[in-house]
């Protein structure tokens, strides 16, 4: 990139911010602190109002904006793709919301970039393989949620536990939301267990902001929490299975929409470790597969295995009687 487009660059990282860190700019475009002073001055001696602040960093002048911004056909392209990620990857109110404005990013566009689009539209596809929404939980809250992070405020919800099937009424302080094996994620300090924990956003019925406000620095960070928290509460299982070479190829990419973590072959043999948060639904996986797998553990799974096959067993045997 030559100095001329870094530099509008960096004039629009510090319009899509209040502050921006130096060293933010310097990672960004893969350069010195020296030569981030020195384009930061340049743009002041060319009048753009940009201030300092020390040991916090640049900003620009109140008042102060950019004319609209033009995007080239790469970037359409990318915001295209994130267009299909979103339908399949978000719930009902952020896809909603990401809709409205690509409806407004595509009204800007050049003419050229418009058809480019067009062309494109039809030959991205994105599938999720996930069972679909009960409709009793209508899922449609990640914006309201994210709003309430951005402002601090209380949340109340009735949530729907999955390991003990019972509804409960939450008042919770949010810390971040993590999109995790195929599901958001709200992690939040929970009034009612005075402990965080983490709410799969599909499991809540009802949801609703107060007008409470809380105290974010009482709270740990959202990356504090994912390296101290996340995987072993979200998923609490650790599952190791054996399957013979040619068994495990058949298998494919099924295996990834399982909680795949680790795979090595072993001679004729590929041993694999799962994670997951569901035993017994991922025991009803196991089953389909026969004789073509091994549970090296837990014993907890081999036990459920045995309890599947028995009720199973009985099930056909009452069928001929």
């Amino acid at each position: 990139m030559n100095r001329i487009d870094r530099l509008s660059a960096i004039l629009i990282q510090l319009q899509g911010k209040k502050i921006v860190k130096a060293a933010e700019i310097a990672e960004r475009f893969q350069i010195s602190l020296r030569t981030v002073y020195r384009d930061v001055r340049a743009l002041q001696e060319a009048g753009v109002p940009v201030g300092a602040e020390a040991g916090t960093g640049y900003y620009l002048v109140e008042g102060y904006h950019l004319p609209p911004v033009m995007f080239n056909r790469e970037e359409a392209a990318a915001l295209l793709t994130g267009e299909k990620l979103m339908a399949q990857l978000s719930d009902h109110s952020n896809r909603k919301q990401f809709g409205n404005a690509m409806q407004k990013i595509r009204a800007v566009l050049r003419s050229s970039e418009k058809d480019f689009l067009e062309s494109l539209e039809e030959n991205i596809a994105v599938i999720a393989r996930r069972a679909p929404v009960d409709s009793e939980f209508p899922n449609r809250f990640l914006s309201d949620i994210q709003y309430a992070l951005g402002k601090h405020l209380m949340l109340k919800l009735d949530y729907f536990a999955l390991h003990s099937e019972t509804l409960t009424h939450r008042e919770i302080e949010p810390i971040g939301i993590i999109y995790m094996m195929g599901y958001w994620y709200l992690i939040a300090w929970c009034r009612l267990r005075h402990a965080y924990r983490n709410f799969r956003m599909d499991r809540i019925r009802n949801l609703a902001v107060t007008e409470v406000s809380y105290d974010r620095e009482r709270h740990i960070s959202l990356k504090e929490y994912m390296e101290k928290y996340a995987e072993p509460a979200a998923y609490p299982h650790v599952v190791k299975l054996r399957f013979t070479a040619n068994f495990s190829k058949k298998l494919g990419n099924m295996r990834f929409y399982y909680g795949l973590m680790e795979e090595q072959t072993i001679g004729e043999y590929v041993e694999t470790t799962f994670l997951t948060s569901h035993l017994e639904w991922f025991g009803r996986w196991v089953l389909t597969m026969g004789k073509d797998v091994q549970i090296i553990g837990p014993e907890e799974l081999k036990e459920h295995m045995r309890s599947l096959a028995t009720e199973i067993h009985e099930q056909y045997l009452s069928d001929r009687s």
